[in-house]
């Protein structure tokens, strides 16, 4: 049986300086409860990873508001207002990162592989700083992988032994996100039974899962 937990049983895992995934598309399947966890605790200069910055008030946008976060690793920053402030201000760091990219950084880290080859960014700020390679005479980018701390995991339903599928859309980035941290915390529904055929996220990549109240 999967280790289902309260809210307030979270505060272990999160310390200061911490790196983070985080599930979700422009907060489509993003694990609110686990995020006000992590805003309550109290811990600050985090390193979130994660596809955007949500809003002021939705996703790691609160977590950005709250003056938690030193570093965002992102595909874009668009909804959320306070972030080009921050930067200015130097109280927050922002990589961008093309979308595909991310998530194949991401699954490499997942996956036990030295990065990953691209010709996306080529020729712009992306490539600075990075080695390229050249392979059959095309260059690429050398993208490294890319895993954290602890990863955030939303949009699920599970079965009691932690087996977990997504609810449409939510799934996202959230299967990929799952594999790439050594502790993985899910926000789920509870359901009484999963088909295995329908099981995205095995229970074992999974280490406690919070219930979404009914």
């Amino acid at each position: 049986m999967k280790a289902f937990i309260k809210p307030n049983e979270l505060y272990r895992f999160f310390k200061d300086g911490m790196s983070i995934l985080v599930g979700g598309f422009l907060t489509n399947g993003t694990p609110e409860i686990l995020i006000d966890a992590l805003k309550e605790s109290g811990v600050t200069q985090l390193t979130i990873i994660c596809n955007d910055g949500g809003f002021p008030d939705r996703g790691v946008g609160k977590l950005i508001a709250n003056h938690q976060v030193k570093k965002l690793i992102a595909s874009h920053i668009g909804t959320n207002p306070l972030i080009p402030g921050l930067i200015q201000a130097g109280e927050l760091e922002v990589e961008l990162v093309p979308q595909g990219t991310l998530i194949e950084r991401i699954r490499a880290f997942a996956g036990g592989l030295g990065g990953i080859l691209t010709p996306t960014g080529l020729k712009t700020l992306v490539e600075k700083d990075k080695r390229q390679i050249e392979v059959n005479g095309i260059s690429y980018l050398l993208e490294e992988p890319l895993g954290a701390d602890l990863a955030f995991v939303g949009g699920a339903t599970c079965d009691d032994f932690g087996n977990v599928k997504y609810r449409q859309t939510m799934r996202n980035f959230n299967p990929i996100i799952a594999m790439a941290a050594p502790l993985t915390l899910c926000q789920a529904k509870k359901t009484t039974l999963i088909d295995p055929n329908d099981v995205v996220t095995h229970h074992a990549l999974i280490d406690y899962i919070v219930l979404e109240e009914e």
